[in-house]
């Protein structure tokens, strides 16, 4: 018979990858694991007939509660506010649906939605979960959640890029801009960067950052030049699914970066710098099943 620890951890990175598409930060989305295993734990189990059905629901509303009490922390956050970049193993690239679902970009769309939408959204267009299991989640009617999923999807198709590009499009770009850097080439770097680049911050206020969007190519290297000291190491790594930056100082992670790659050149770059933002070590396991 399988165990109560068997059965939860074969779901964990489902649950993990749950709560962190609801919630973009993966501090939060531990926390909201762990309660879902304390409730698990102390679960009848007769009672349960679907395993995943149950934690999915239980992992759900937990997030829900969190995400209220989130979106009042965020109202006082310092500056631009981006999702907990994750370092993610590349064969999450693989899964073109699950890559795009956690990248940086999606996880900023989602944050447009309602709390309720969210969660709909990602259970219904990430993980294909039935609408009444959905309904059962949200404590609403399988009726209202079909509406529901309908507008959702409605507001993420308006907000998301217009122009996609392939995985490979996107990552050989990115590794350009990467080499650029490491080899100090100003013309290779100013090749890949659009001249309407915009760069989003995130310092949280304990860190130099910027407190508005910074717009420009000559404006952004400045502030780049600034921010990054002669012994900062910039290396390529697997961001949320994506090829993005990281640099270290001493060994230590100072930013994450990732980007939005539009016609071979990067068109938008968004990075965290906020320290309480950069502790997730990784690899960190995800999935859809």
């Amino acid at each position: 018979m399988t165990s109560v620890l068997d059965e939860f951890t074969a779901h964990r990175a489902l649950l993990f990858t749950v709560a962190y598409e609801m919630l973009g930060s993966a501090a939060d989305a531990e926390d909201v694991v762990q309660e879902t295993w304390l409730r698990w734990s102390a679960e009848d189990r007769e009672d349960v007939h679907d395993p995943r059905a149950y934690l999915v629901r239980i992992t759900t509303r937990l997030a829900l509660n969190r995400l209220r009490t989130l979106a009042r922390r965020r109202e006082s956050y310092v500056g631009p506010w981006l999702p907990e970049p994750l370092v993610t193993a590349p064969d999450v690239a693989d899964d073109v649906a699950l890559a795009d679902s956690v990248s940086t970009a999606m996880l900023l769309v989602l944050e447009t939605l309602g709390e309720t939408e969210r969660a709909v959204f990602v259970l219904r267009e990430v993980f294909d979960v039935p609408y009444e299991e959905i309904a059962a989640a949200v404590n609403r009617t399988p009726a209202t959640v079909r509406q529901i999923a309908r507008r959702a999807r409605a507001h993420v198709a308006a907000r998301r890029p217009r122009v996609q590009v392939t995985p490979r499009e996107r990552t050989e770009v990115v590794a350009r801009f990467q080499r650029a850097i490491a080899e100090g080439d100003l013309q290779q770097l100013l090749d890949v960067i659009s001249p309407d680049v915009v760069l989003v911050s995130d310092g949280g206020g304990k860190v130099s950052a910027a407190r508005r969007p910074i717009v420009g190519r000559d404006k952004v290297l400045r502030f780049l030049a600034g921010v990054m000291p002669d012994d900062v190491v910039v290396e390529a790594a697997w961001i949320n699914g994506e090829l993005g930056l990281v640099t270290r100082q001493a060994g230590a992670i100072t930013a994450i970066a990732t980007a939005v790659v539009q016609d071979g050149v990067v068109v938008t770059m968004n990075i965290v710098r906020n320290p309480d933002k950069l502790g997730a070590t990784g690899p960190v396991r995800l999935s859809r099943s």
